[in-house]
């Protein structure tokens, strides 16, 4: 008997991402496996479960707590937002379940990771809506019981790798825009942005002219939010752009950003950093450049000396 087999037609794609086919369905090849939360790590000791933020649109967050000195101590809080350019990862993943018990136990520190929703399933803005929302919710939340009776909310960081640090960037400046302010007059002490996804039109400092517009940045944002504003040059992926938010009113006292000598992202993350020192900006910024490694190389081997070294850094920045 003849056996028939139905091939789904292509709609789109993003390679080496992922495609989209016209029945809506989408097949990603990149990024890691989801994992179960944790009561207790067994290499770090710490645990973590999941919380629902909302149920529509559908966000949820993966909370990390260290072992902790006594049940009554108090330790800072880091939201983060996992990268993945917008489409990729998520907070259950076992790259960044792995990363973040290694965050929380060396910077004893109360890590909410956000599940927030990807393109291109929900195309752009939506993630950085559900980054916001998730913020507030943090924020003005009595009902968690690990951020009531553990948080200390008087050390309040937000941070993330790529599209995450993107995603803070735009959380710091809706803070200190004037107009939004996070619930019980919670401040952000600092914002850990490392290898942030930003672009433009034109390359900058020492990006080759040549192949910039088929630039990896490029196609991804053209994917991701296709209906953008200014296109590659909206402010949420160019904070240099005509009519962007000035970098000025950045909501926080201090930002550490990183670097990676073979990034593609490299030059955009050293623009961003003299940018914001040239900006009038109030607060001091640091700029740690990692030569010789990959992006997110400290996600992928954190074993590694220089990922060590930036996991301690990171640590120390939280305090």
């Amino acid at each position: 008997m003849a056996s028939s087999t139905t091939t789904k037609e292509i709609d789109r794609e993003l390679p080496p991402l992922l495609r989209v086919f016209k029945d809506g369905s989408v097949e990603r090849f990149l990024g890691s496996s989801y994992v179960p939360p944790s009561a207790q790590d067994p290499d770090t000791g710490v645990s973590s479960k999941d919380i629902v933020i909302s149920e529509n649109p559908l966000i949820s967050a993966r909370l990390f707590l260290p072992k902790l000195e006594d049940r009554h101590q108090k330790l800072p809080i880091l939201v983060y937002y996992h990268g993945g350019a917008f489409c990729l990862e998520s907070a259950f993943s076992f790259l960044h379940q792995r990363y973040l018990n290694i965050i929380a136990s060396l910077a004893k520190a109360l890590v909410v990771s956000i599940e927030y929703r990807l393109a291109p399933e929900h195309s752009l803005p939506a993630a950085y809506e559900d980054g916001w929302y998730a913020l507030n919710w943090i924020t003005s939340s009595k009902s968690e019981p690990w951020l009531m009776n553990h948080g200390d909310f008087n050390r309040f960081y937000i941070g993330g790798d790529t599209s995450g640090a993107n995603i803070a960037h735009y959380a710091l400046l809706r803070v200190g825009g004037g107009v939004d302010h996070l619930p019980n007059q919670v401040k952000i002490s600092g914002a850990l942005l490392a290898f942030p996804l930003f672009w433009s039109s034109k390359p900058v400092l020492n990006e080759p002219v040549e192949g910039h517009e088929q630039s990896s940045a490029m196609q991804v944002w053209r994917f991701v939010y296709p209906d953008a504003p200014g296109g590659i040059d909206n402010p949420l992926i160019n904070p240099l752009a005509p009519g962007a938010p000035s970098l000025k009113v950045l909501g926080c006292p201090k930002i550490l950003i990183f670097v990676a000598g073979k990034d593609e992202l490299r030059d955009r993350g050293v623009w961003y950093f003299d940018a914001v020192k040239k900006s009038g900006w109030n607060g001091e910024v640091e700029l740690i450049e990692v030569d010789g490694e990959e992006h997110c190389f400290q996600i992928y081997h954190p074993e590694t000396d220089n990922s060590k070294n930036m996991i301690s850094r990171i640590a120390s920045f939280l305090v």
